[in-house]
């Protein structure tokens, strides 16, 4: 997958976490951010990261989103890892 591939599966999981009433304050809450950080940010590929980040944490977000988009359930952690800093997994 391309840079600008996983950009656009990134920014529509945004799109996607921006449209979910239930999950966007949660993701917004566990992040610290503001609406309008989401605006600033969007195009930013550390936070569009943390955005593919925070959909992997539950299977069946990742699966709502995909299933939404068309998308196969593998897209958005190829997306991740070829986004910049996306392979470089920490779970200390």
């Amino acid at each position: 997958m391309q840079r600008e591939s996983a950009e656009m599966v990134a920014v529509k999981a945004l799109a996607w976490l921006a449209g979910n009433d239930d999950l966007m304050p949660v993701f917004l809450g566990a992040t610290g951010s503001s609406v309008d950080d989401l605006r600033a940010q969007a195009n930013d590929p550390a936070f569009l990261v943390s955005v593919l980040d925070f959909l992997a944490m539950d299977d069946a977000w990742i699966v709502a989103f995909c299933n939404a988009e068309g998308l196969g359930y593998e897209v958005p952690m190829q997306a991740r890892q070829n986004l910049p800093g996306g392979g470089d997994v920490h779970w200390t």
